[in-house]
């Protein structure tokens, strides 16, 4: 068995931290992911760096990331200006998100549930037409902070809109680390029938990612988002932590015969990297534990 990590750390992992890094250090941050065997790396997110200082100077960290066979470098938007300036970048990714939840909608991107969607159909086709590849992610499909417990039919409705965009993935989020695995399977069993690869982004406020991760593996998902040290969350969501660390996820997988492409060795001397960079503890255990045997 395989799987696709696409490491999300210089954009998830970096938007809700509160010192922000210089184009030219994130830029790094993404140069020593690439050479790691990771198969995607989340680079930037073209969205209003006045609500998101972190990802101030976007442009510069793409223009300054190295090209490397064998690595995709895609980039987040929430609409159609963050597409037409990732159209100017050599990303050959666009990641299109939204809430499935119309208050956090409302609050994380400014629009209703129903704009987003007609935006992602939109995006789709323009990344399409300039030979890129287009994704949407469906966020808060576990649990919303403001409106609480979110119904999977809910979800599921919404994931056959988006996938009857064209998009060539469609990615479920817990975007606030709600979710059980009893959720993950009845979700992605809802969704098998859509005729689309599917992803989980998963966090790890409850310290259910792992356990949701392996419950993604038994449904058949291609792609699992992560963040090396765990870093990460969303700043438009109250208490909101990091993501499931990537070379935890590594190590979970390696154990259970699963290839991810990774060098975990490598992985954990960029996880030993950011951490001295961000100058605190981060979440992700390999690195303090050390691997076994």
């Amino acid at each position: 068995m395989t799987v696709r990590i696409c490491e999300v750390g210089p954009r998830d992992g970096l938007q809700n931290e509160p010192d922000h890094l210089s184009p030219r250090v994130r830029a790094e941050f993404v140069d020593r992911l690439s050479a790691t065997g990771l198969a995607s790396v989340e680079v930037v997110s073209f969205v209003n760096p006045a609500r998101v200082p972190q990802m101030s100077g976007a442009e510069e960290v793409c223009a300054a990331v190295r090209p490397v066979d064998g690595v995709d470098h895609v980039a987040l938007v929430l609409n159609e200006r963050g597409y037409t300036r990732l159209a100017a970048t050599r990303c050959v990714e666009a990641r299109m998100a939204f809430c499935v939840t119309e208050t956090f909608n409302q609050r994380n991107q400014g629009r209703a549930v129903e704009r987003s969607l007609v935006e992602a159909a939109a995006i789709v086709a323009a990344a399409h037409a300039d030979g890129r590849r287009a994704s949407i992610t469906l966020a808060a499909s576990f649990g919303c902070p403001f409106e609480g417990a979110v119904d999977p039919g809910r979800v599921l409705a919404i994931a056959e809109r988006a996938a009857a965009t064209g998009a060539d993935e469609l990615i479920f989020a817990d975007t606030i680390g709600v979710g059980v695995p009893r959720q993950v399977t009845r979700l992605l069993t809802g969704a098998a029938g859509l005729g689309i690869p599917i992803g989980l982004h998963l966090h790890n406020t409850r310290n259910t990612g792992y356990a949701n991760a392996i419950a993604g593996l038994e449904a058949g998902v291609s792609v699992l988002d992560s963040s090396v040290a765990g870093i990460g969350g969303c700043p438009f969501a109250p208490n909101a932590t990091g993501n499931i660390a990537t070379e935890d996820l590594v190590y979970l997988l390696e154990g259970q015969g699963v290839s991810t492409g990774v060098d975990l060795d490598a992985l954990l001397s960029v996880s030993a990297w950011i951490t001295e960079v961000l100058g605190r503890q981060l979440p992700g255990q390999l690195l303090h534990a050390g691997r076994f045997p």
